[in-house]
């Protein structure tokens, strides 16, 4: 499923424009549905219909959705485990995963191609109605180590299955959640309120550091259509069962947490303290 990363490197492509130009200042003249099921709210028709002439005032990332800005109203998209949002010109050959097609006034289409069809797409006046739940963002600069920890010791949770919890923390999958607890020497089964605080600045700098250095190889690409991350090249544990660890040598181990399959180093994330 795209994370963070992922989801930034897209927004960022449809914001700043790539070969194709940028999604900001174009106007929806209509949308084609050929999986109506993607869109989550309002209903089809209405959609198709409120969604006619917006114009696009910005594009961002909120946790793991896609956020464009329109003069009236908020496009918000969730790709889920396999979506993926592109410009391409008019006369581009459909995919047979472009499910959602919203043609623009310059002759271009926003293409939501969706291999698996768990995408969701929400047309909402307030964008609180799909965001409200969502925990901070862990870059930004509201999200500091000290609160953190007073989150962290508010729960009595396995530290991983609290980090993929996105109510706690928005944006984290099971890549980057595996990669920032390695940075952090932090086991995947710690309790939430065990840490100390030299172990949650730890935690708090692994998760940035990951996130940015996610961020920088435009995400990771592995069993998903997406274009030229490379952040796969990078990983220090996860996907590596029985490689060597890149910082001890010791053999990565694998391990199911709340079925989600983590990778973890036993020796520079020690269990003892669980």
């Amino acid at each position: 499923m795209p994370e963070l990363p992922e989801v930034e490197t897209i927004a960022r492509i449809l914001r700043e424009g790539d070969r194709d130009p940028s999604l900001i200042g174009q106007r929806i003249q209509r949308v084609s549905l050929h999986w109506p099921r993607h869109i989550q709210t309002p209903s089809e028709s209405t959609f198709r219909r409120r969604i006619r002439n917006r114009l696009v005032r910005d594009v961002g990332r909120r946790g793991k959705f896609i956020h464009i800005l329109l003069d009236r109203g908020n496009l918000i998209i969730h790709l889920r485990m396999s979506g993926d949002l592109s410009i391409v010109s008019n006369d581009t050959p459909r995919d047979q995963h472009d499910h959602t097609i919203f043609f623009l006034e310059n002759h271009y289409q926003l293409r939501f191609n969706d291999v698996r069809k768990f995408g969701r797409v929400y047309l909402v006046d307030d964008e609180q109605q799909i965001f409200g739940d969502l925990g901070p963002e862990p870059l930004s600069s509201s999200f500091t180590w000290e609160r953190l920890m007073e989150d962290l010791h508010k729960r009595k949770r396995r530290i991983k299955s609290l980090l993929l919890d996105q109510t706690f923390l928005a944006g984290l999958g099971n890549i980057y959640t595996d990669e920032a607890l390695h940075r952090a020497g932090v086991h995947p089964l710690r309790r939430s309120d065990s840490l100390e605080p030299d172990e949650v600045q730890a935690l708090w700098k692994g998760i940035r550091d990951t996130l940015k250095s996610g961020i920088r190889s435009n995400g990771a690409s592995i069993d998903w259509v997406y274009r030229g991350g490379e952040f796969q090249n990078h990983f220090r544990v996860y996907q590596r069962a029985g490689e060597a660890c890149a910082t001890c040598g010791s053999p990565i181990e694998r391990m199911v947490i709340g079925q989600r399959g983590t990778h973890f180093c036993p020796k520079c994330q020690p269990e003892a303290s669980i």
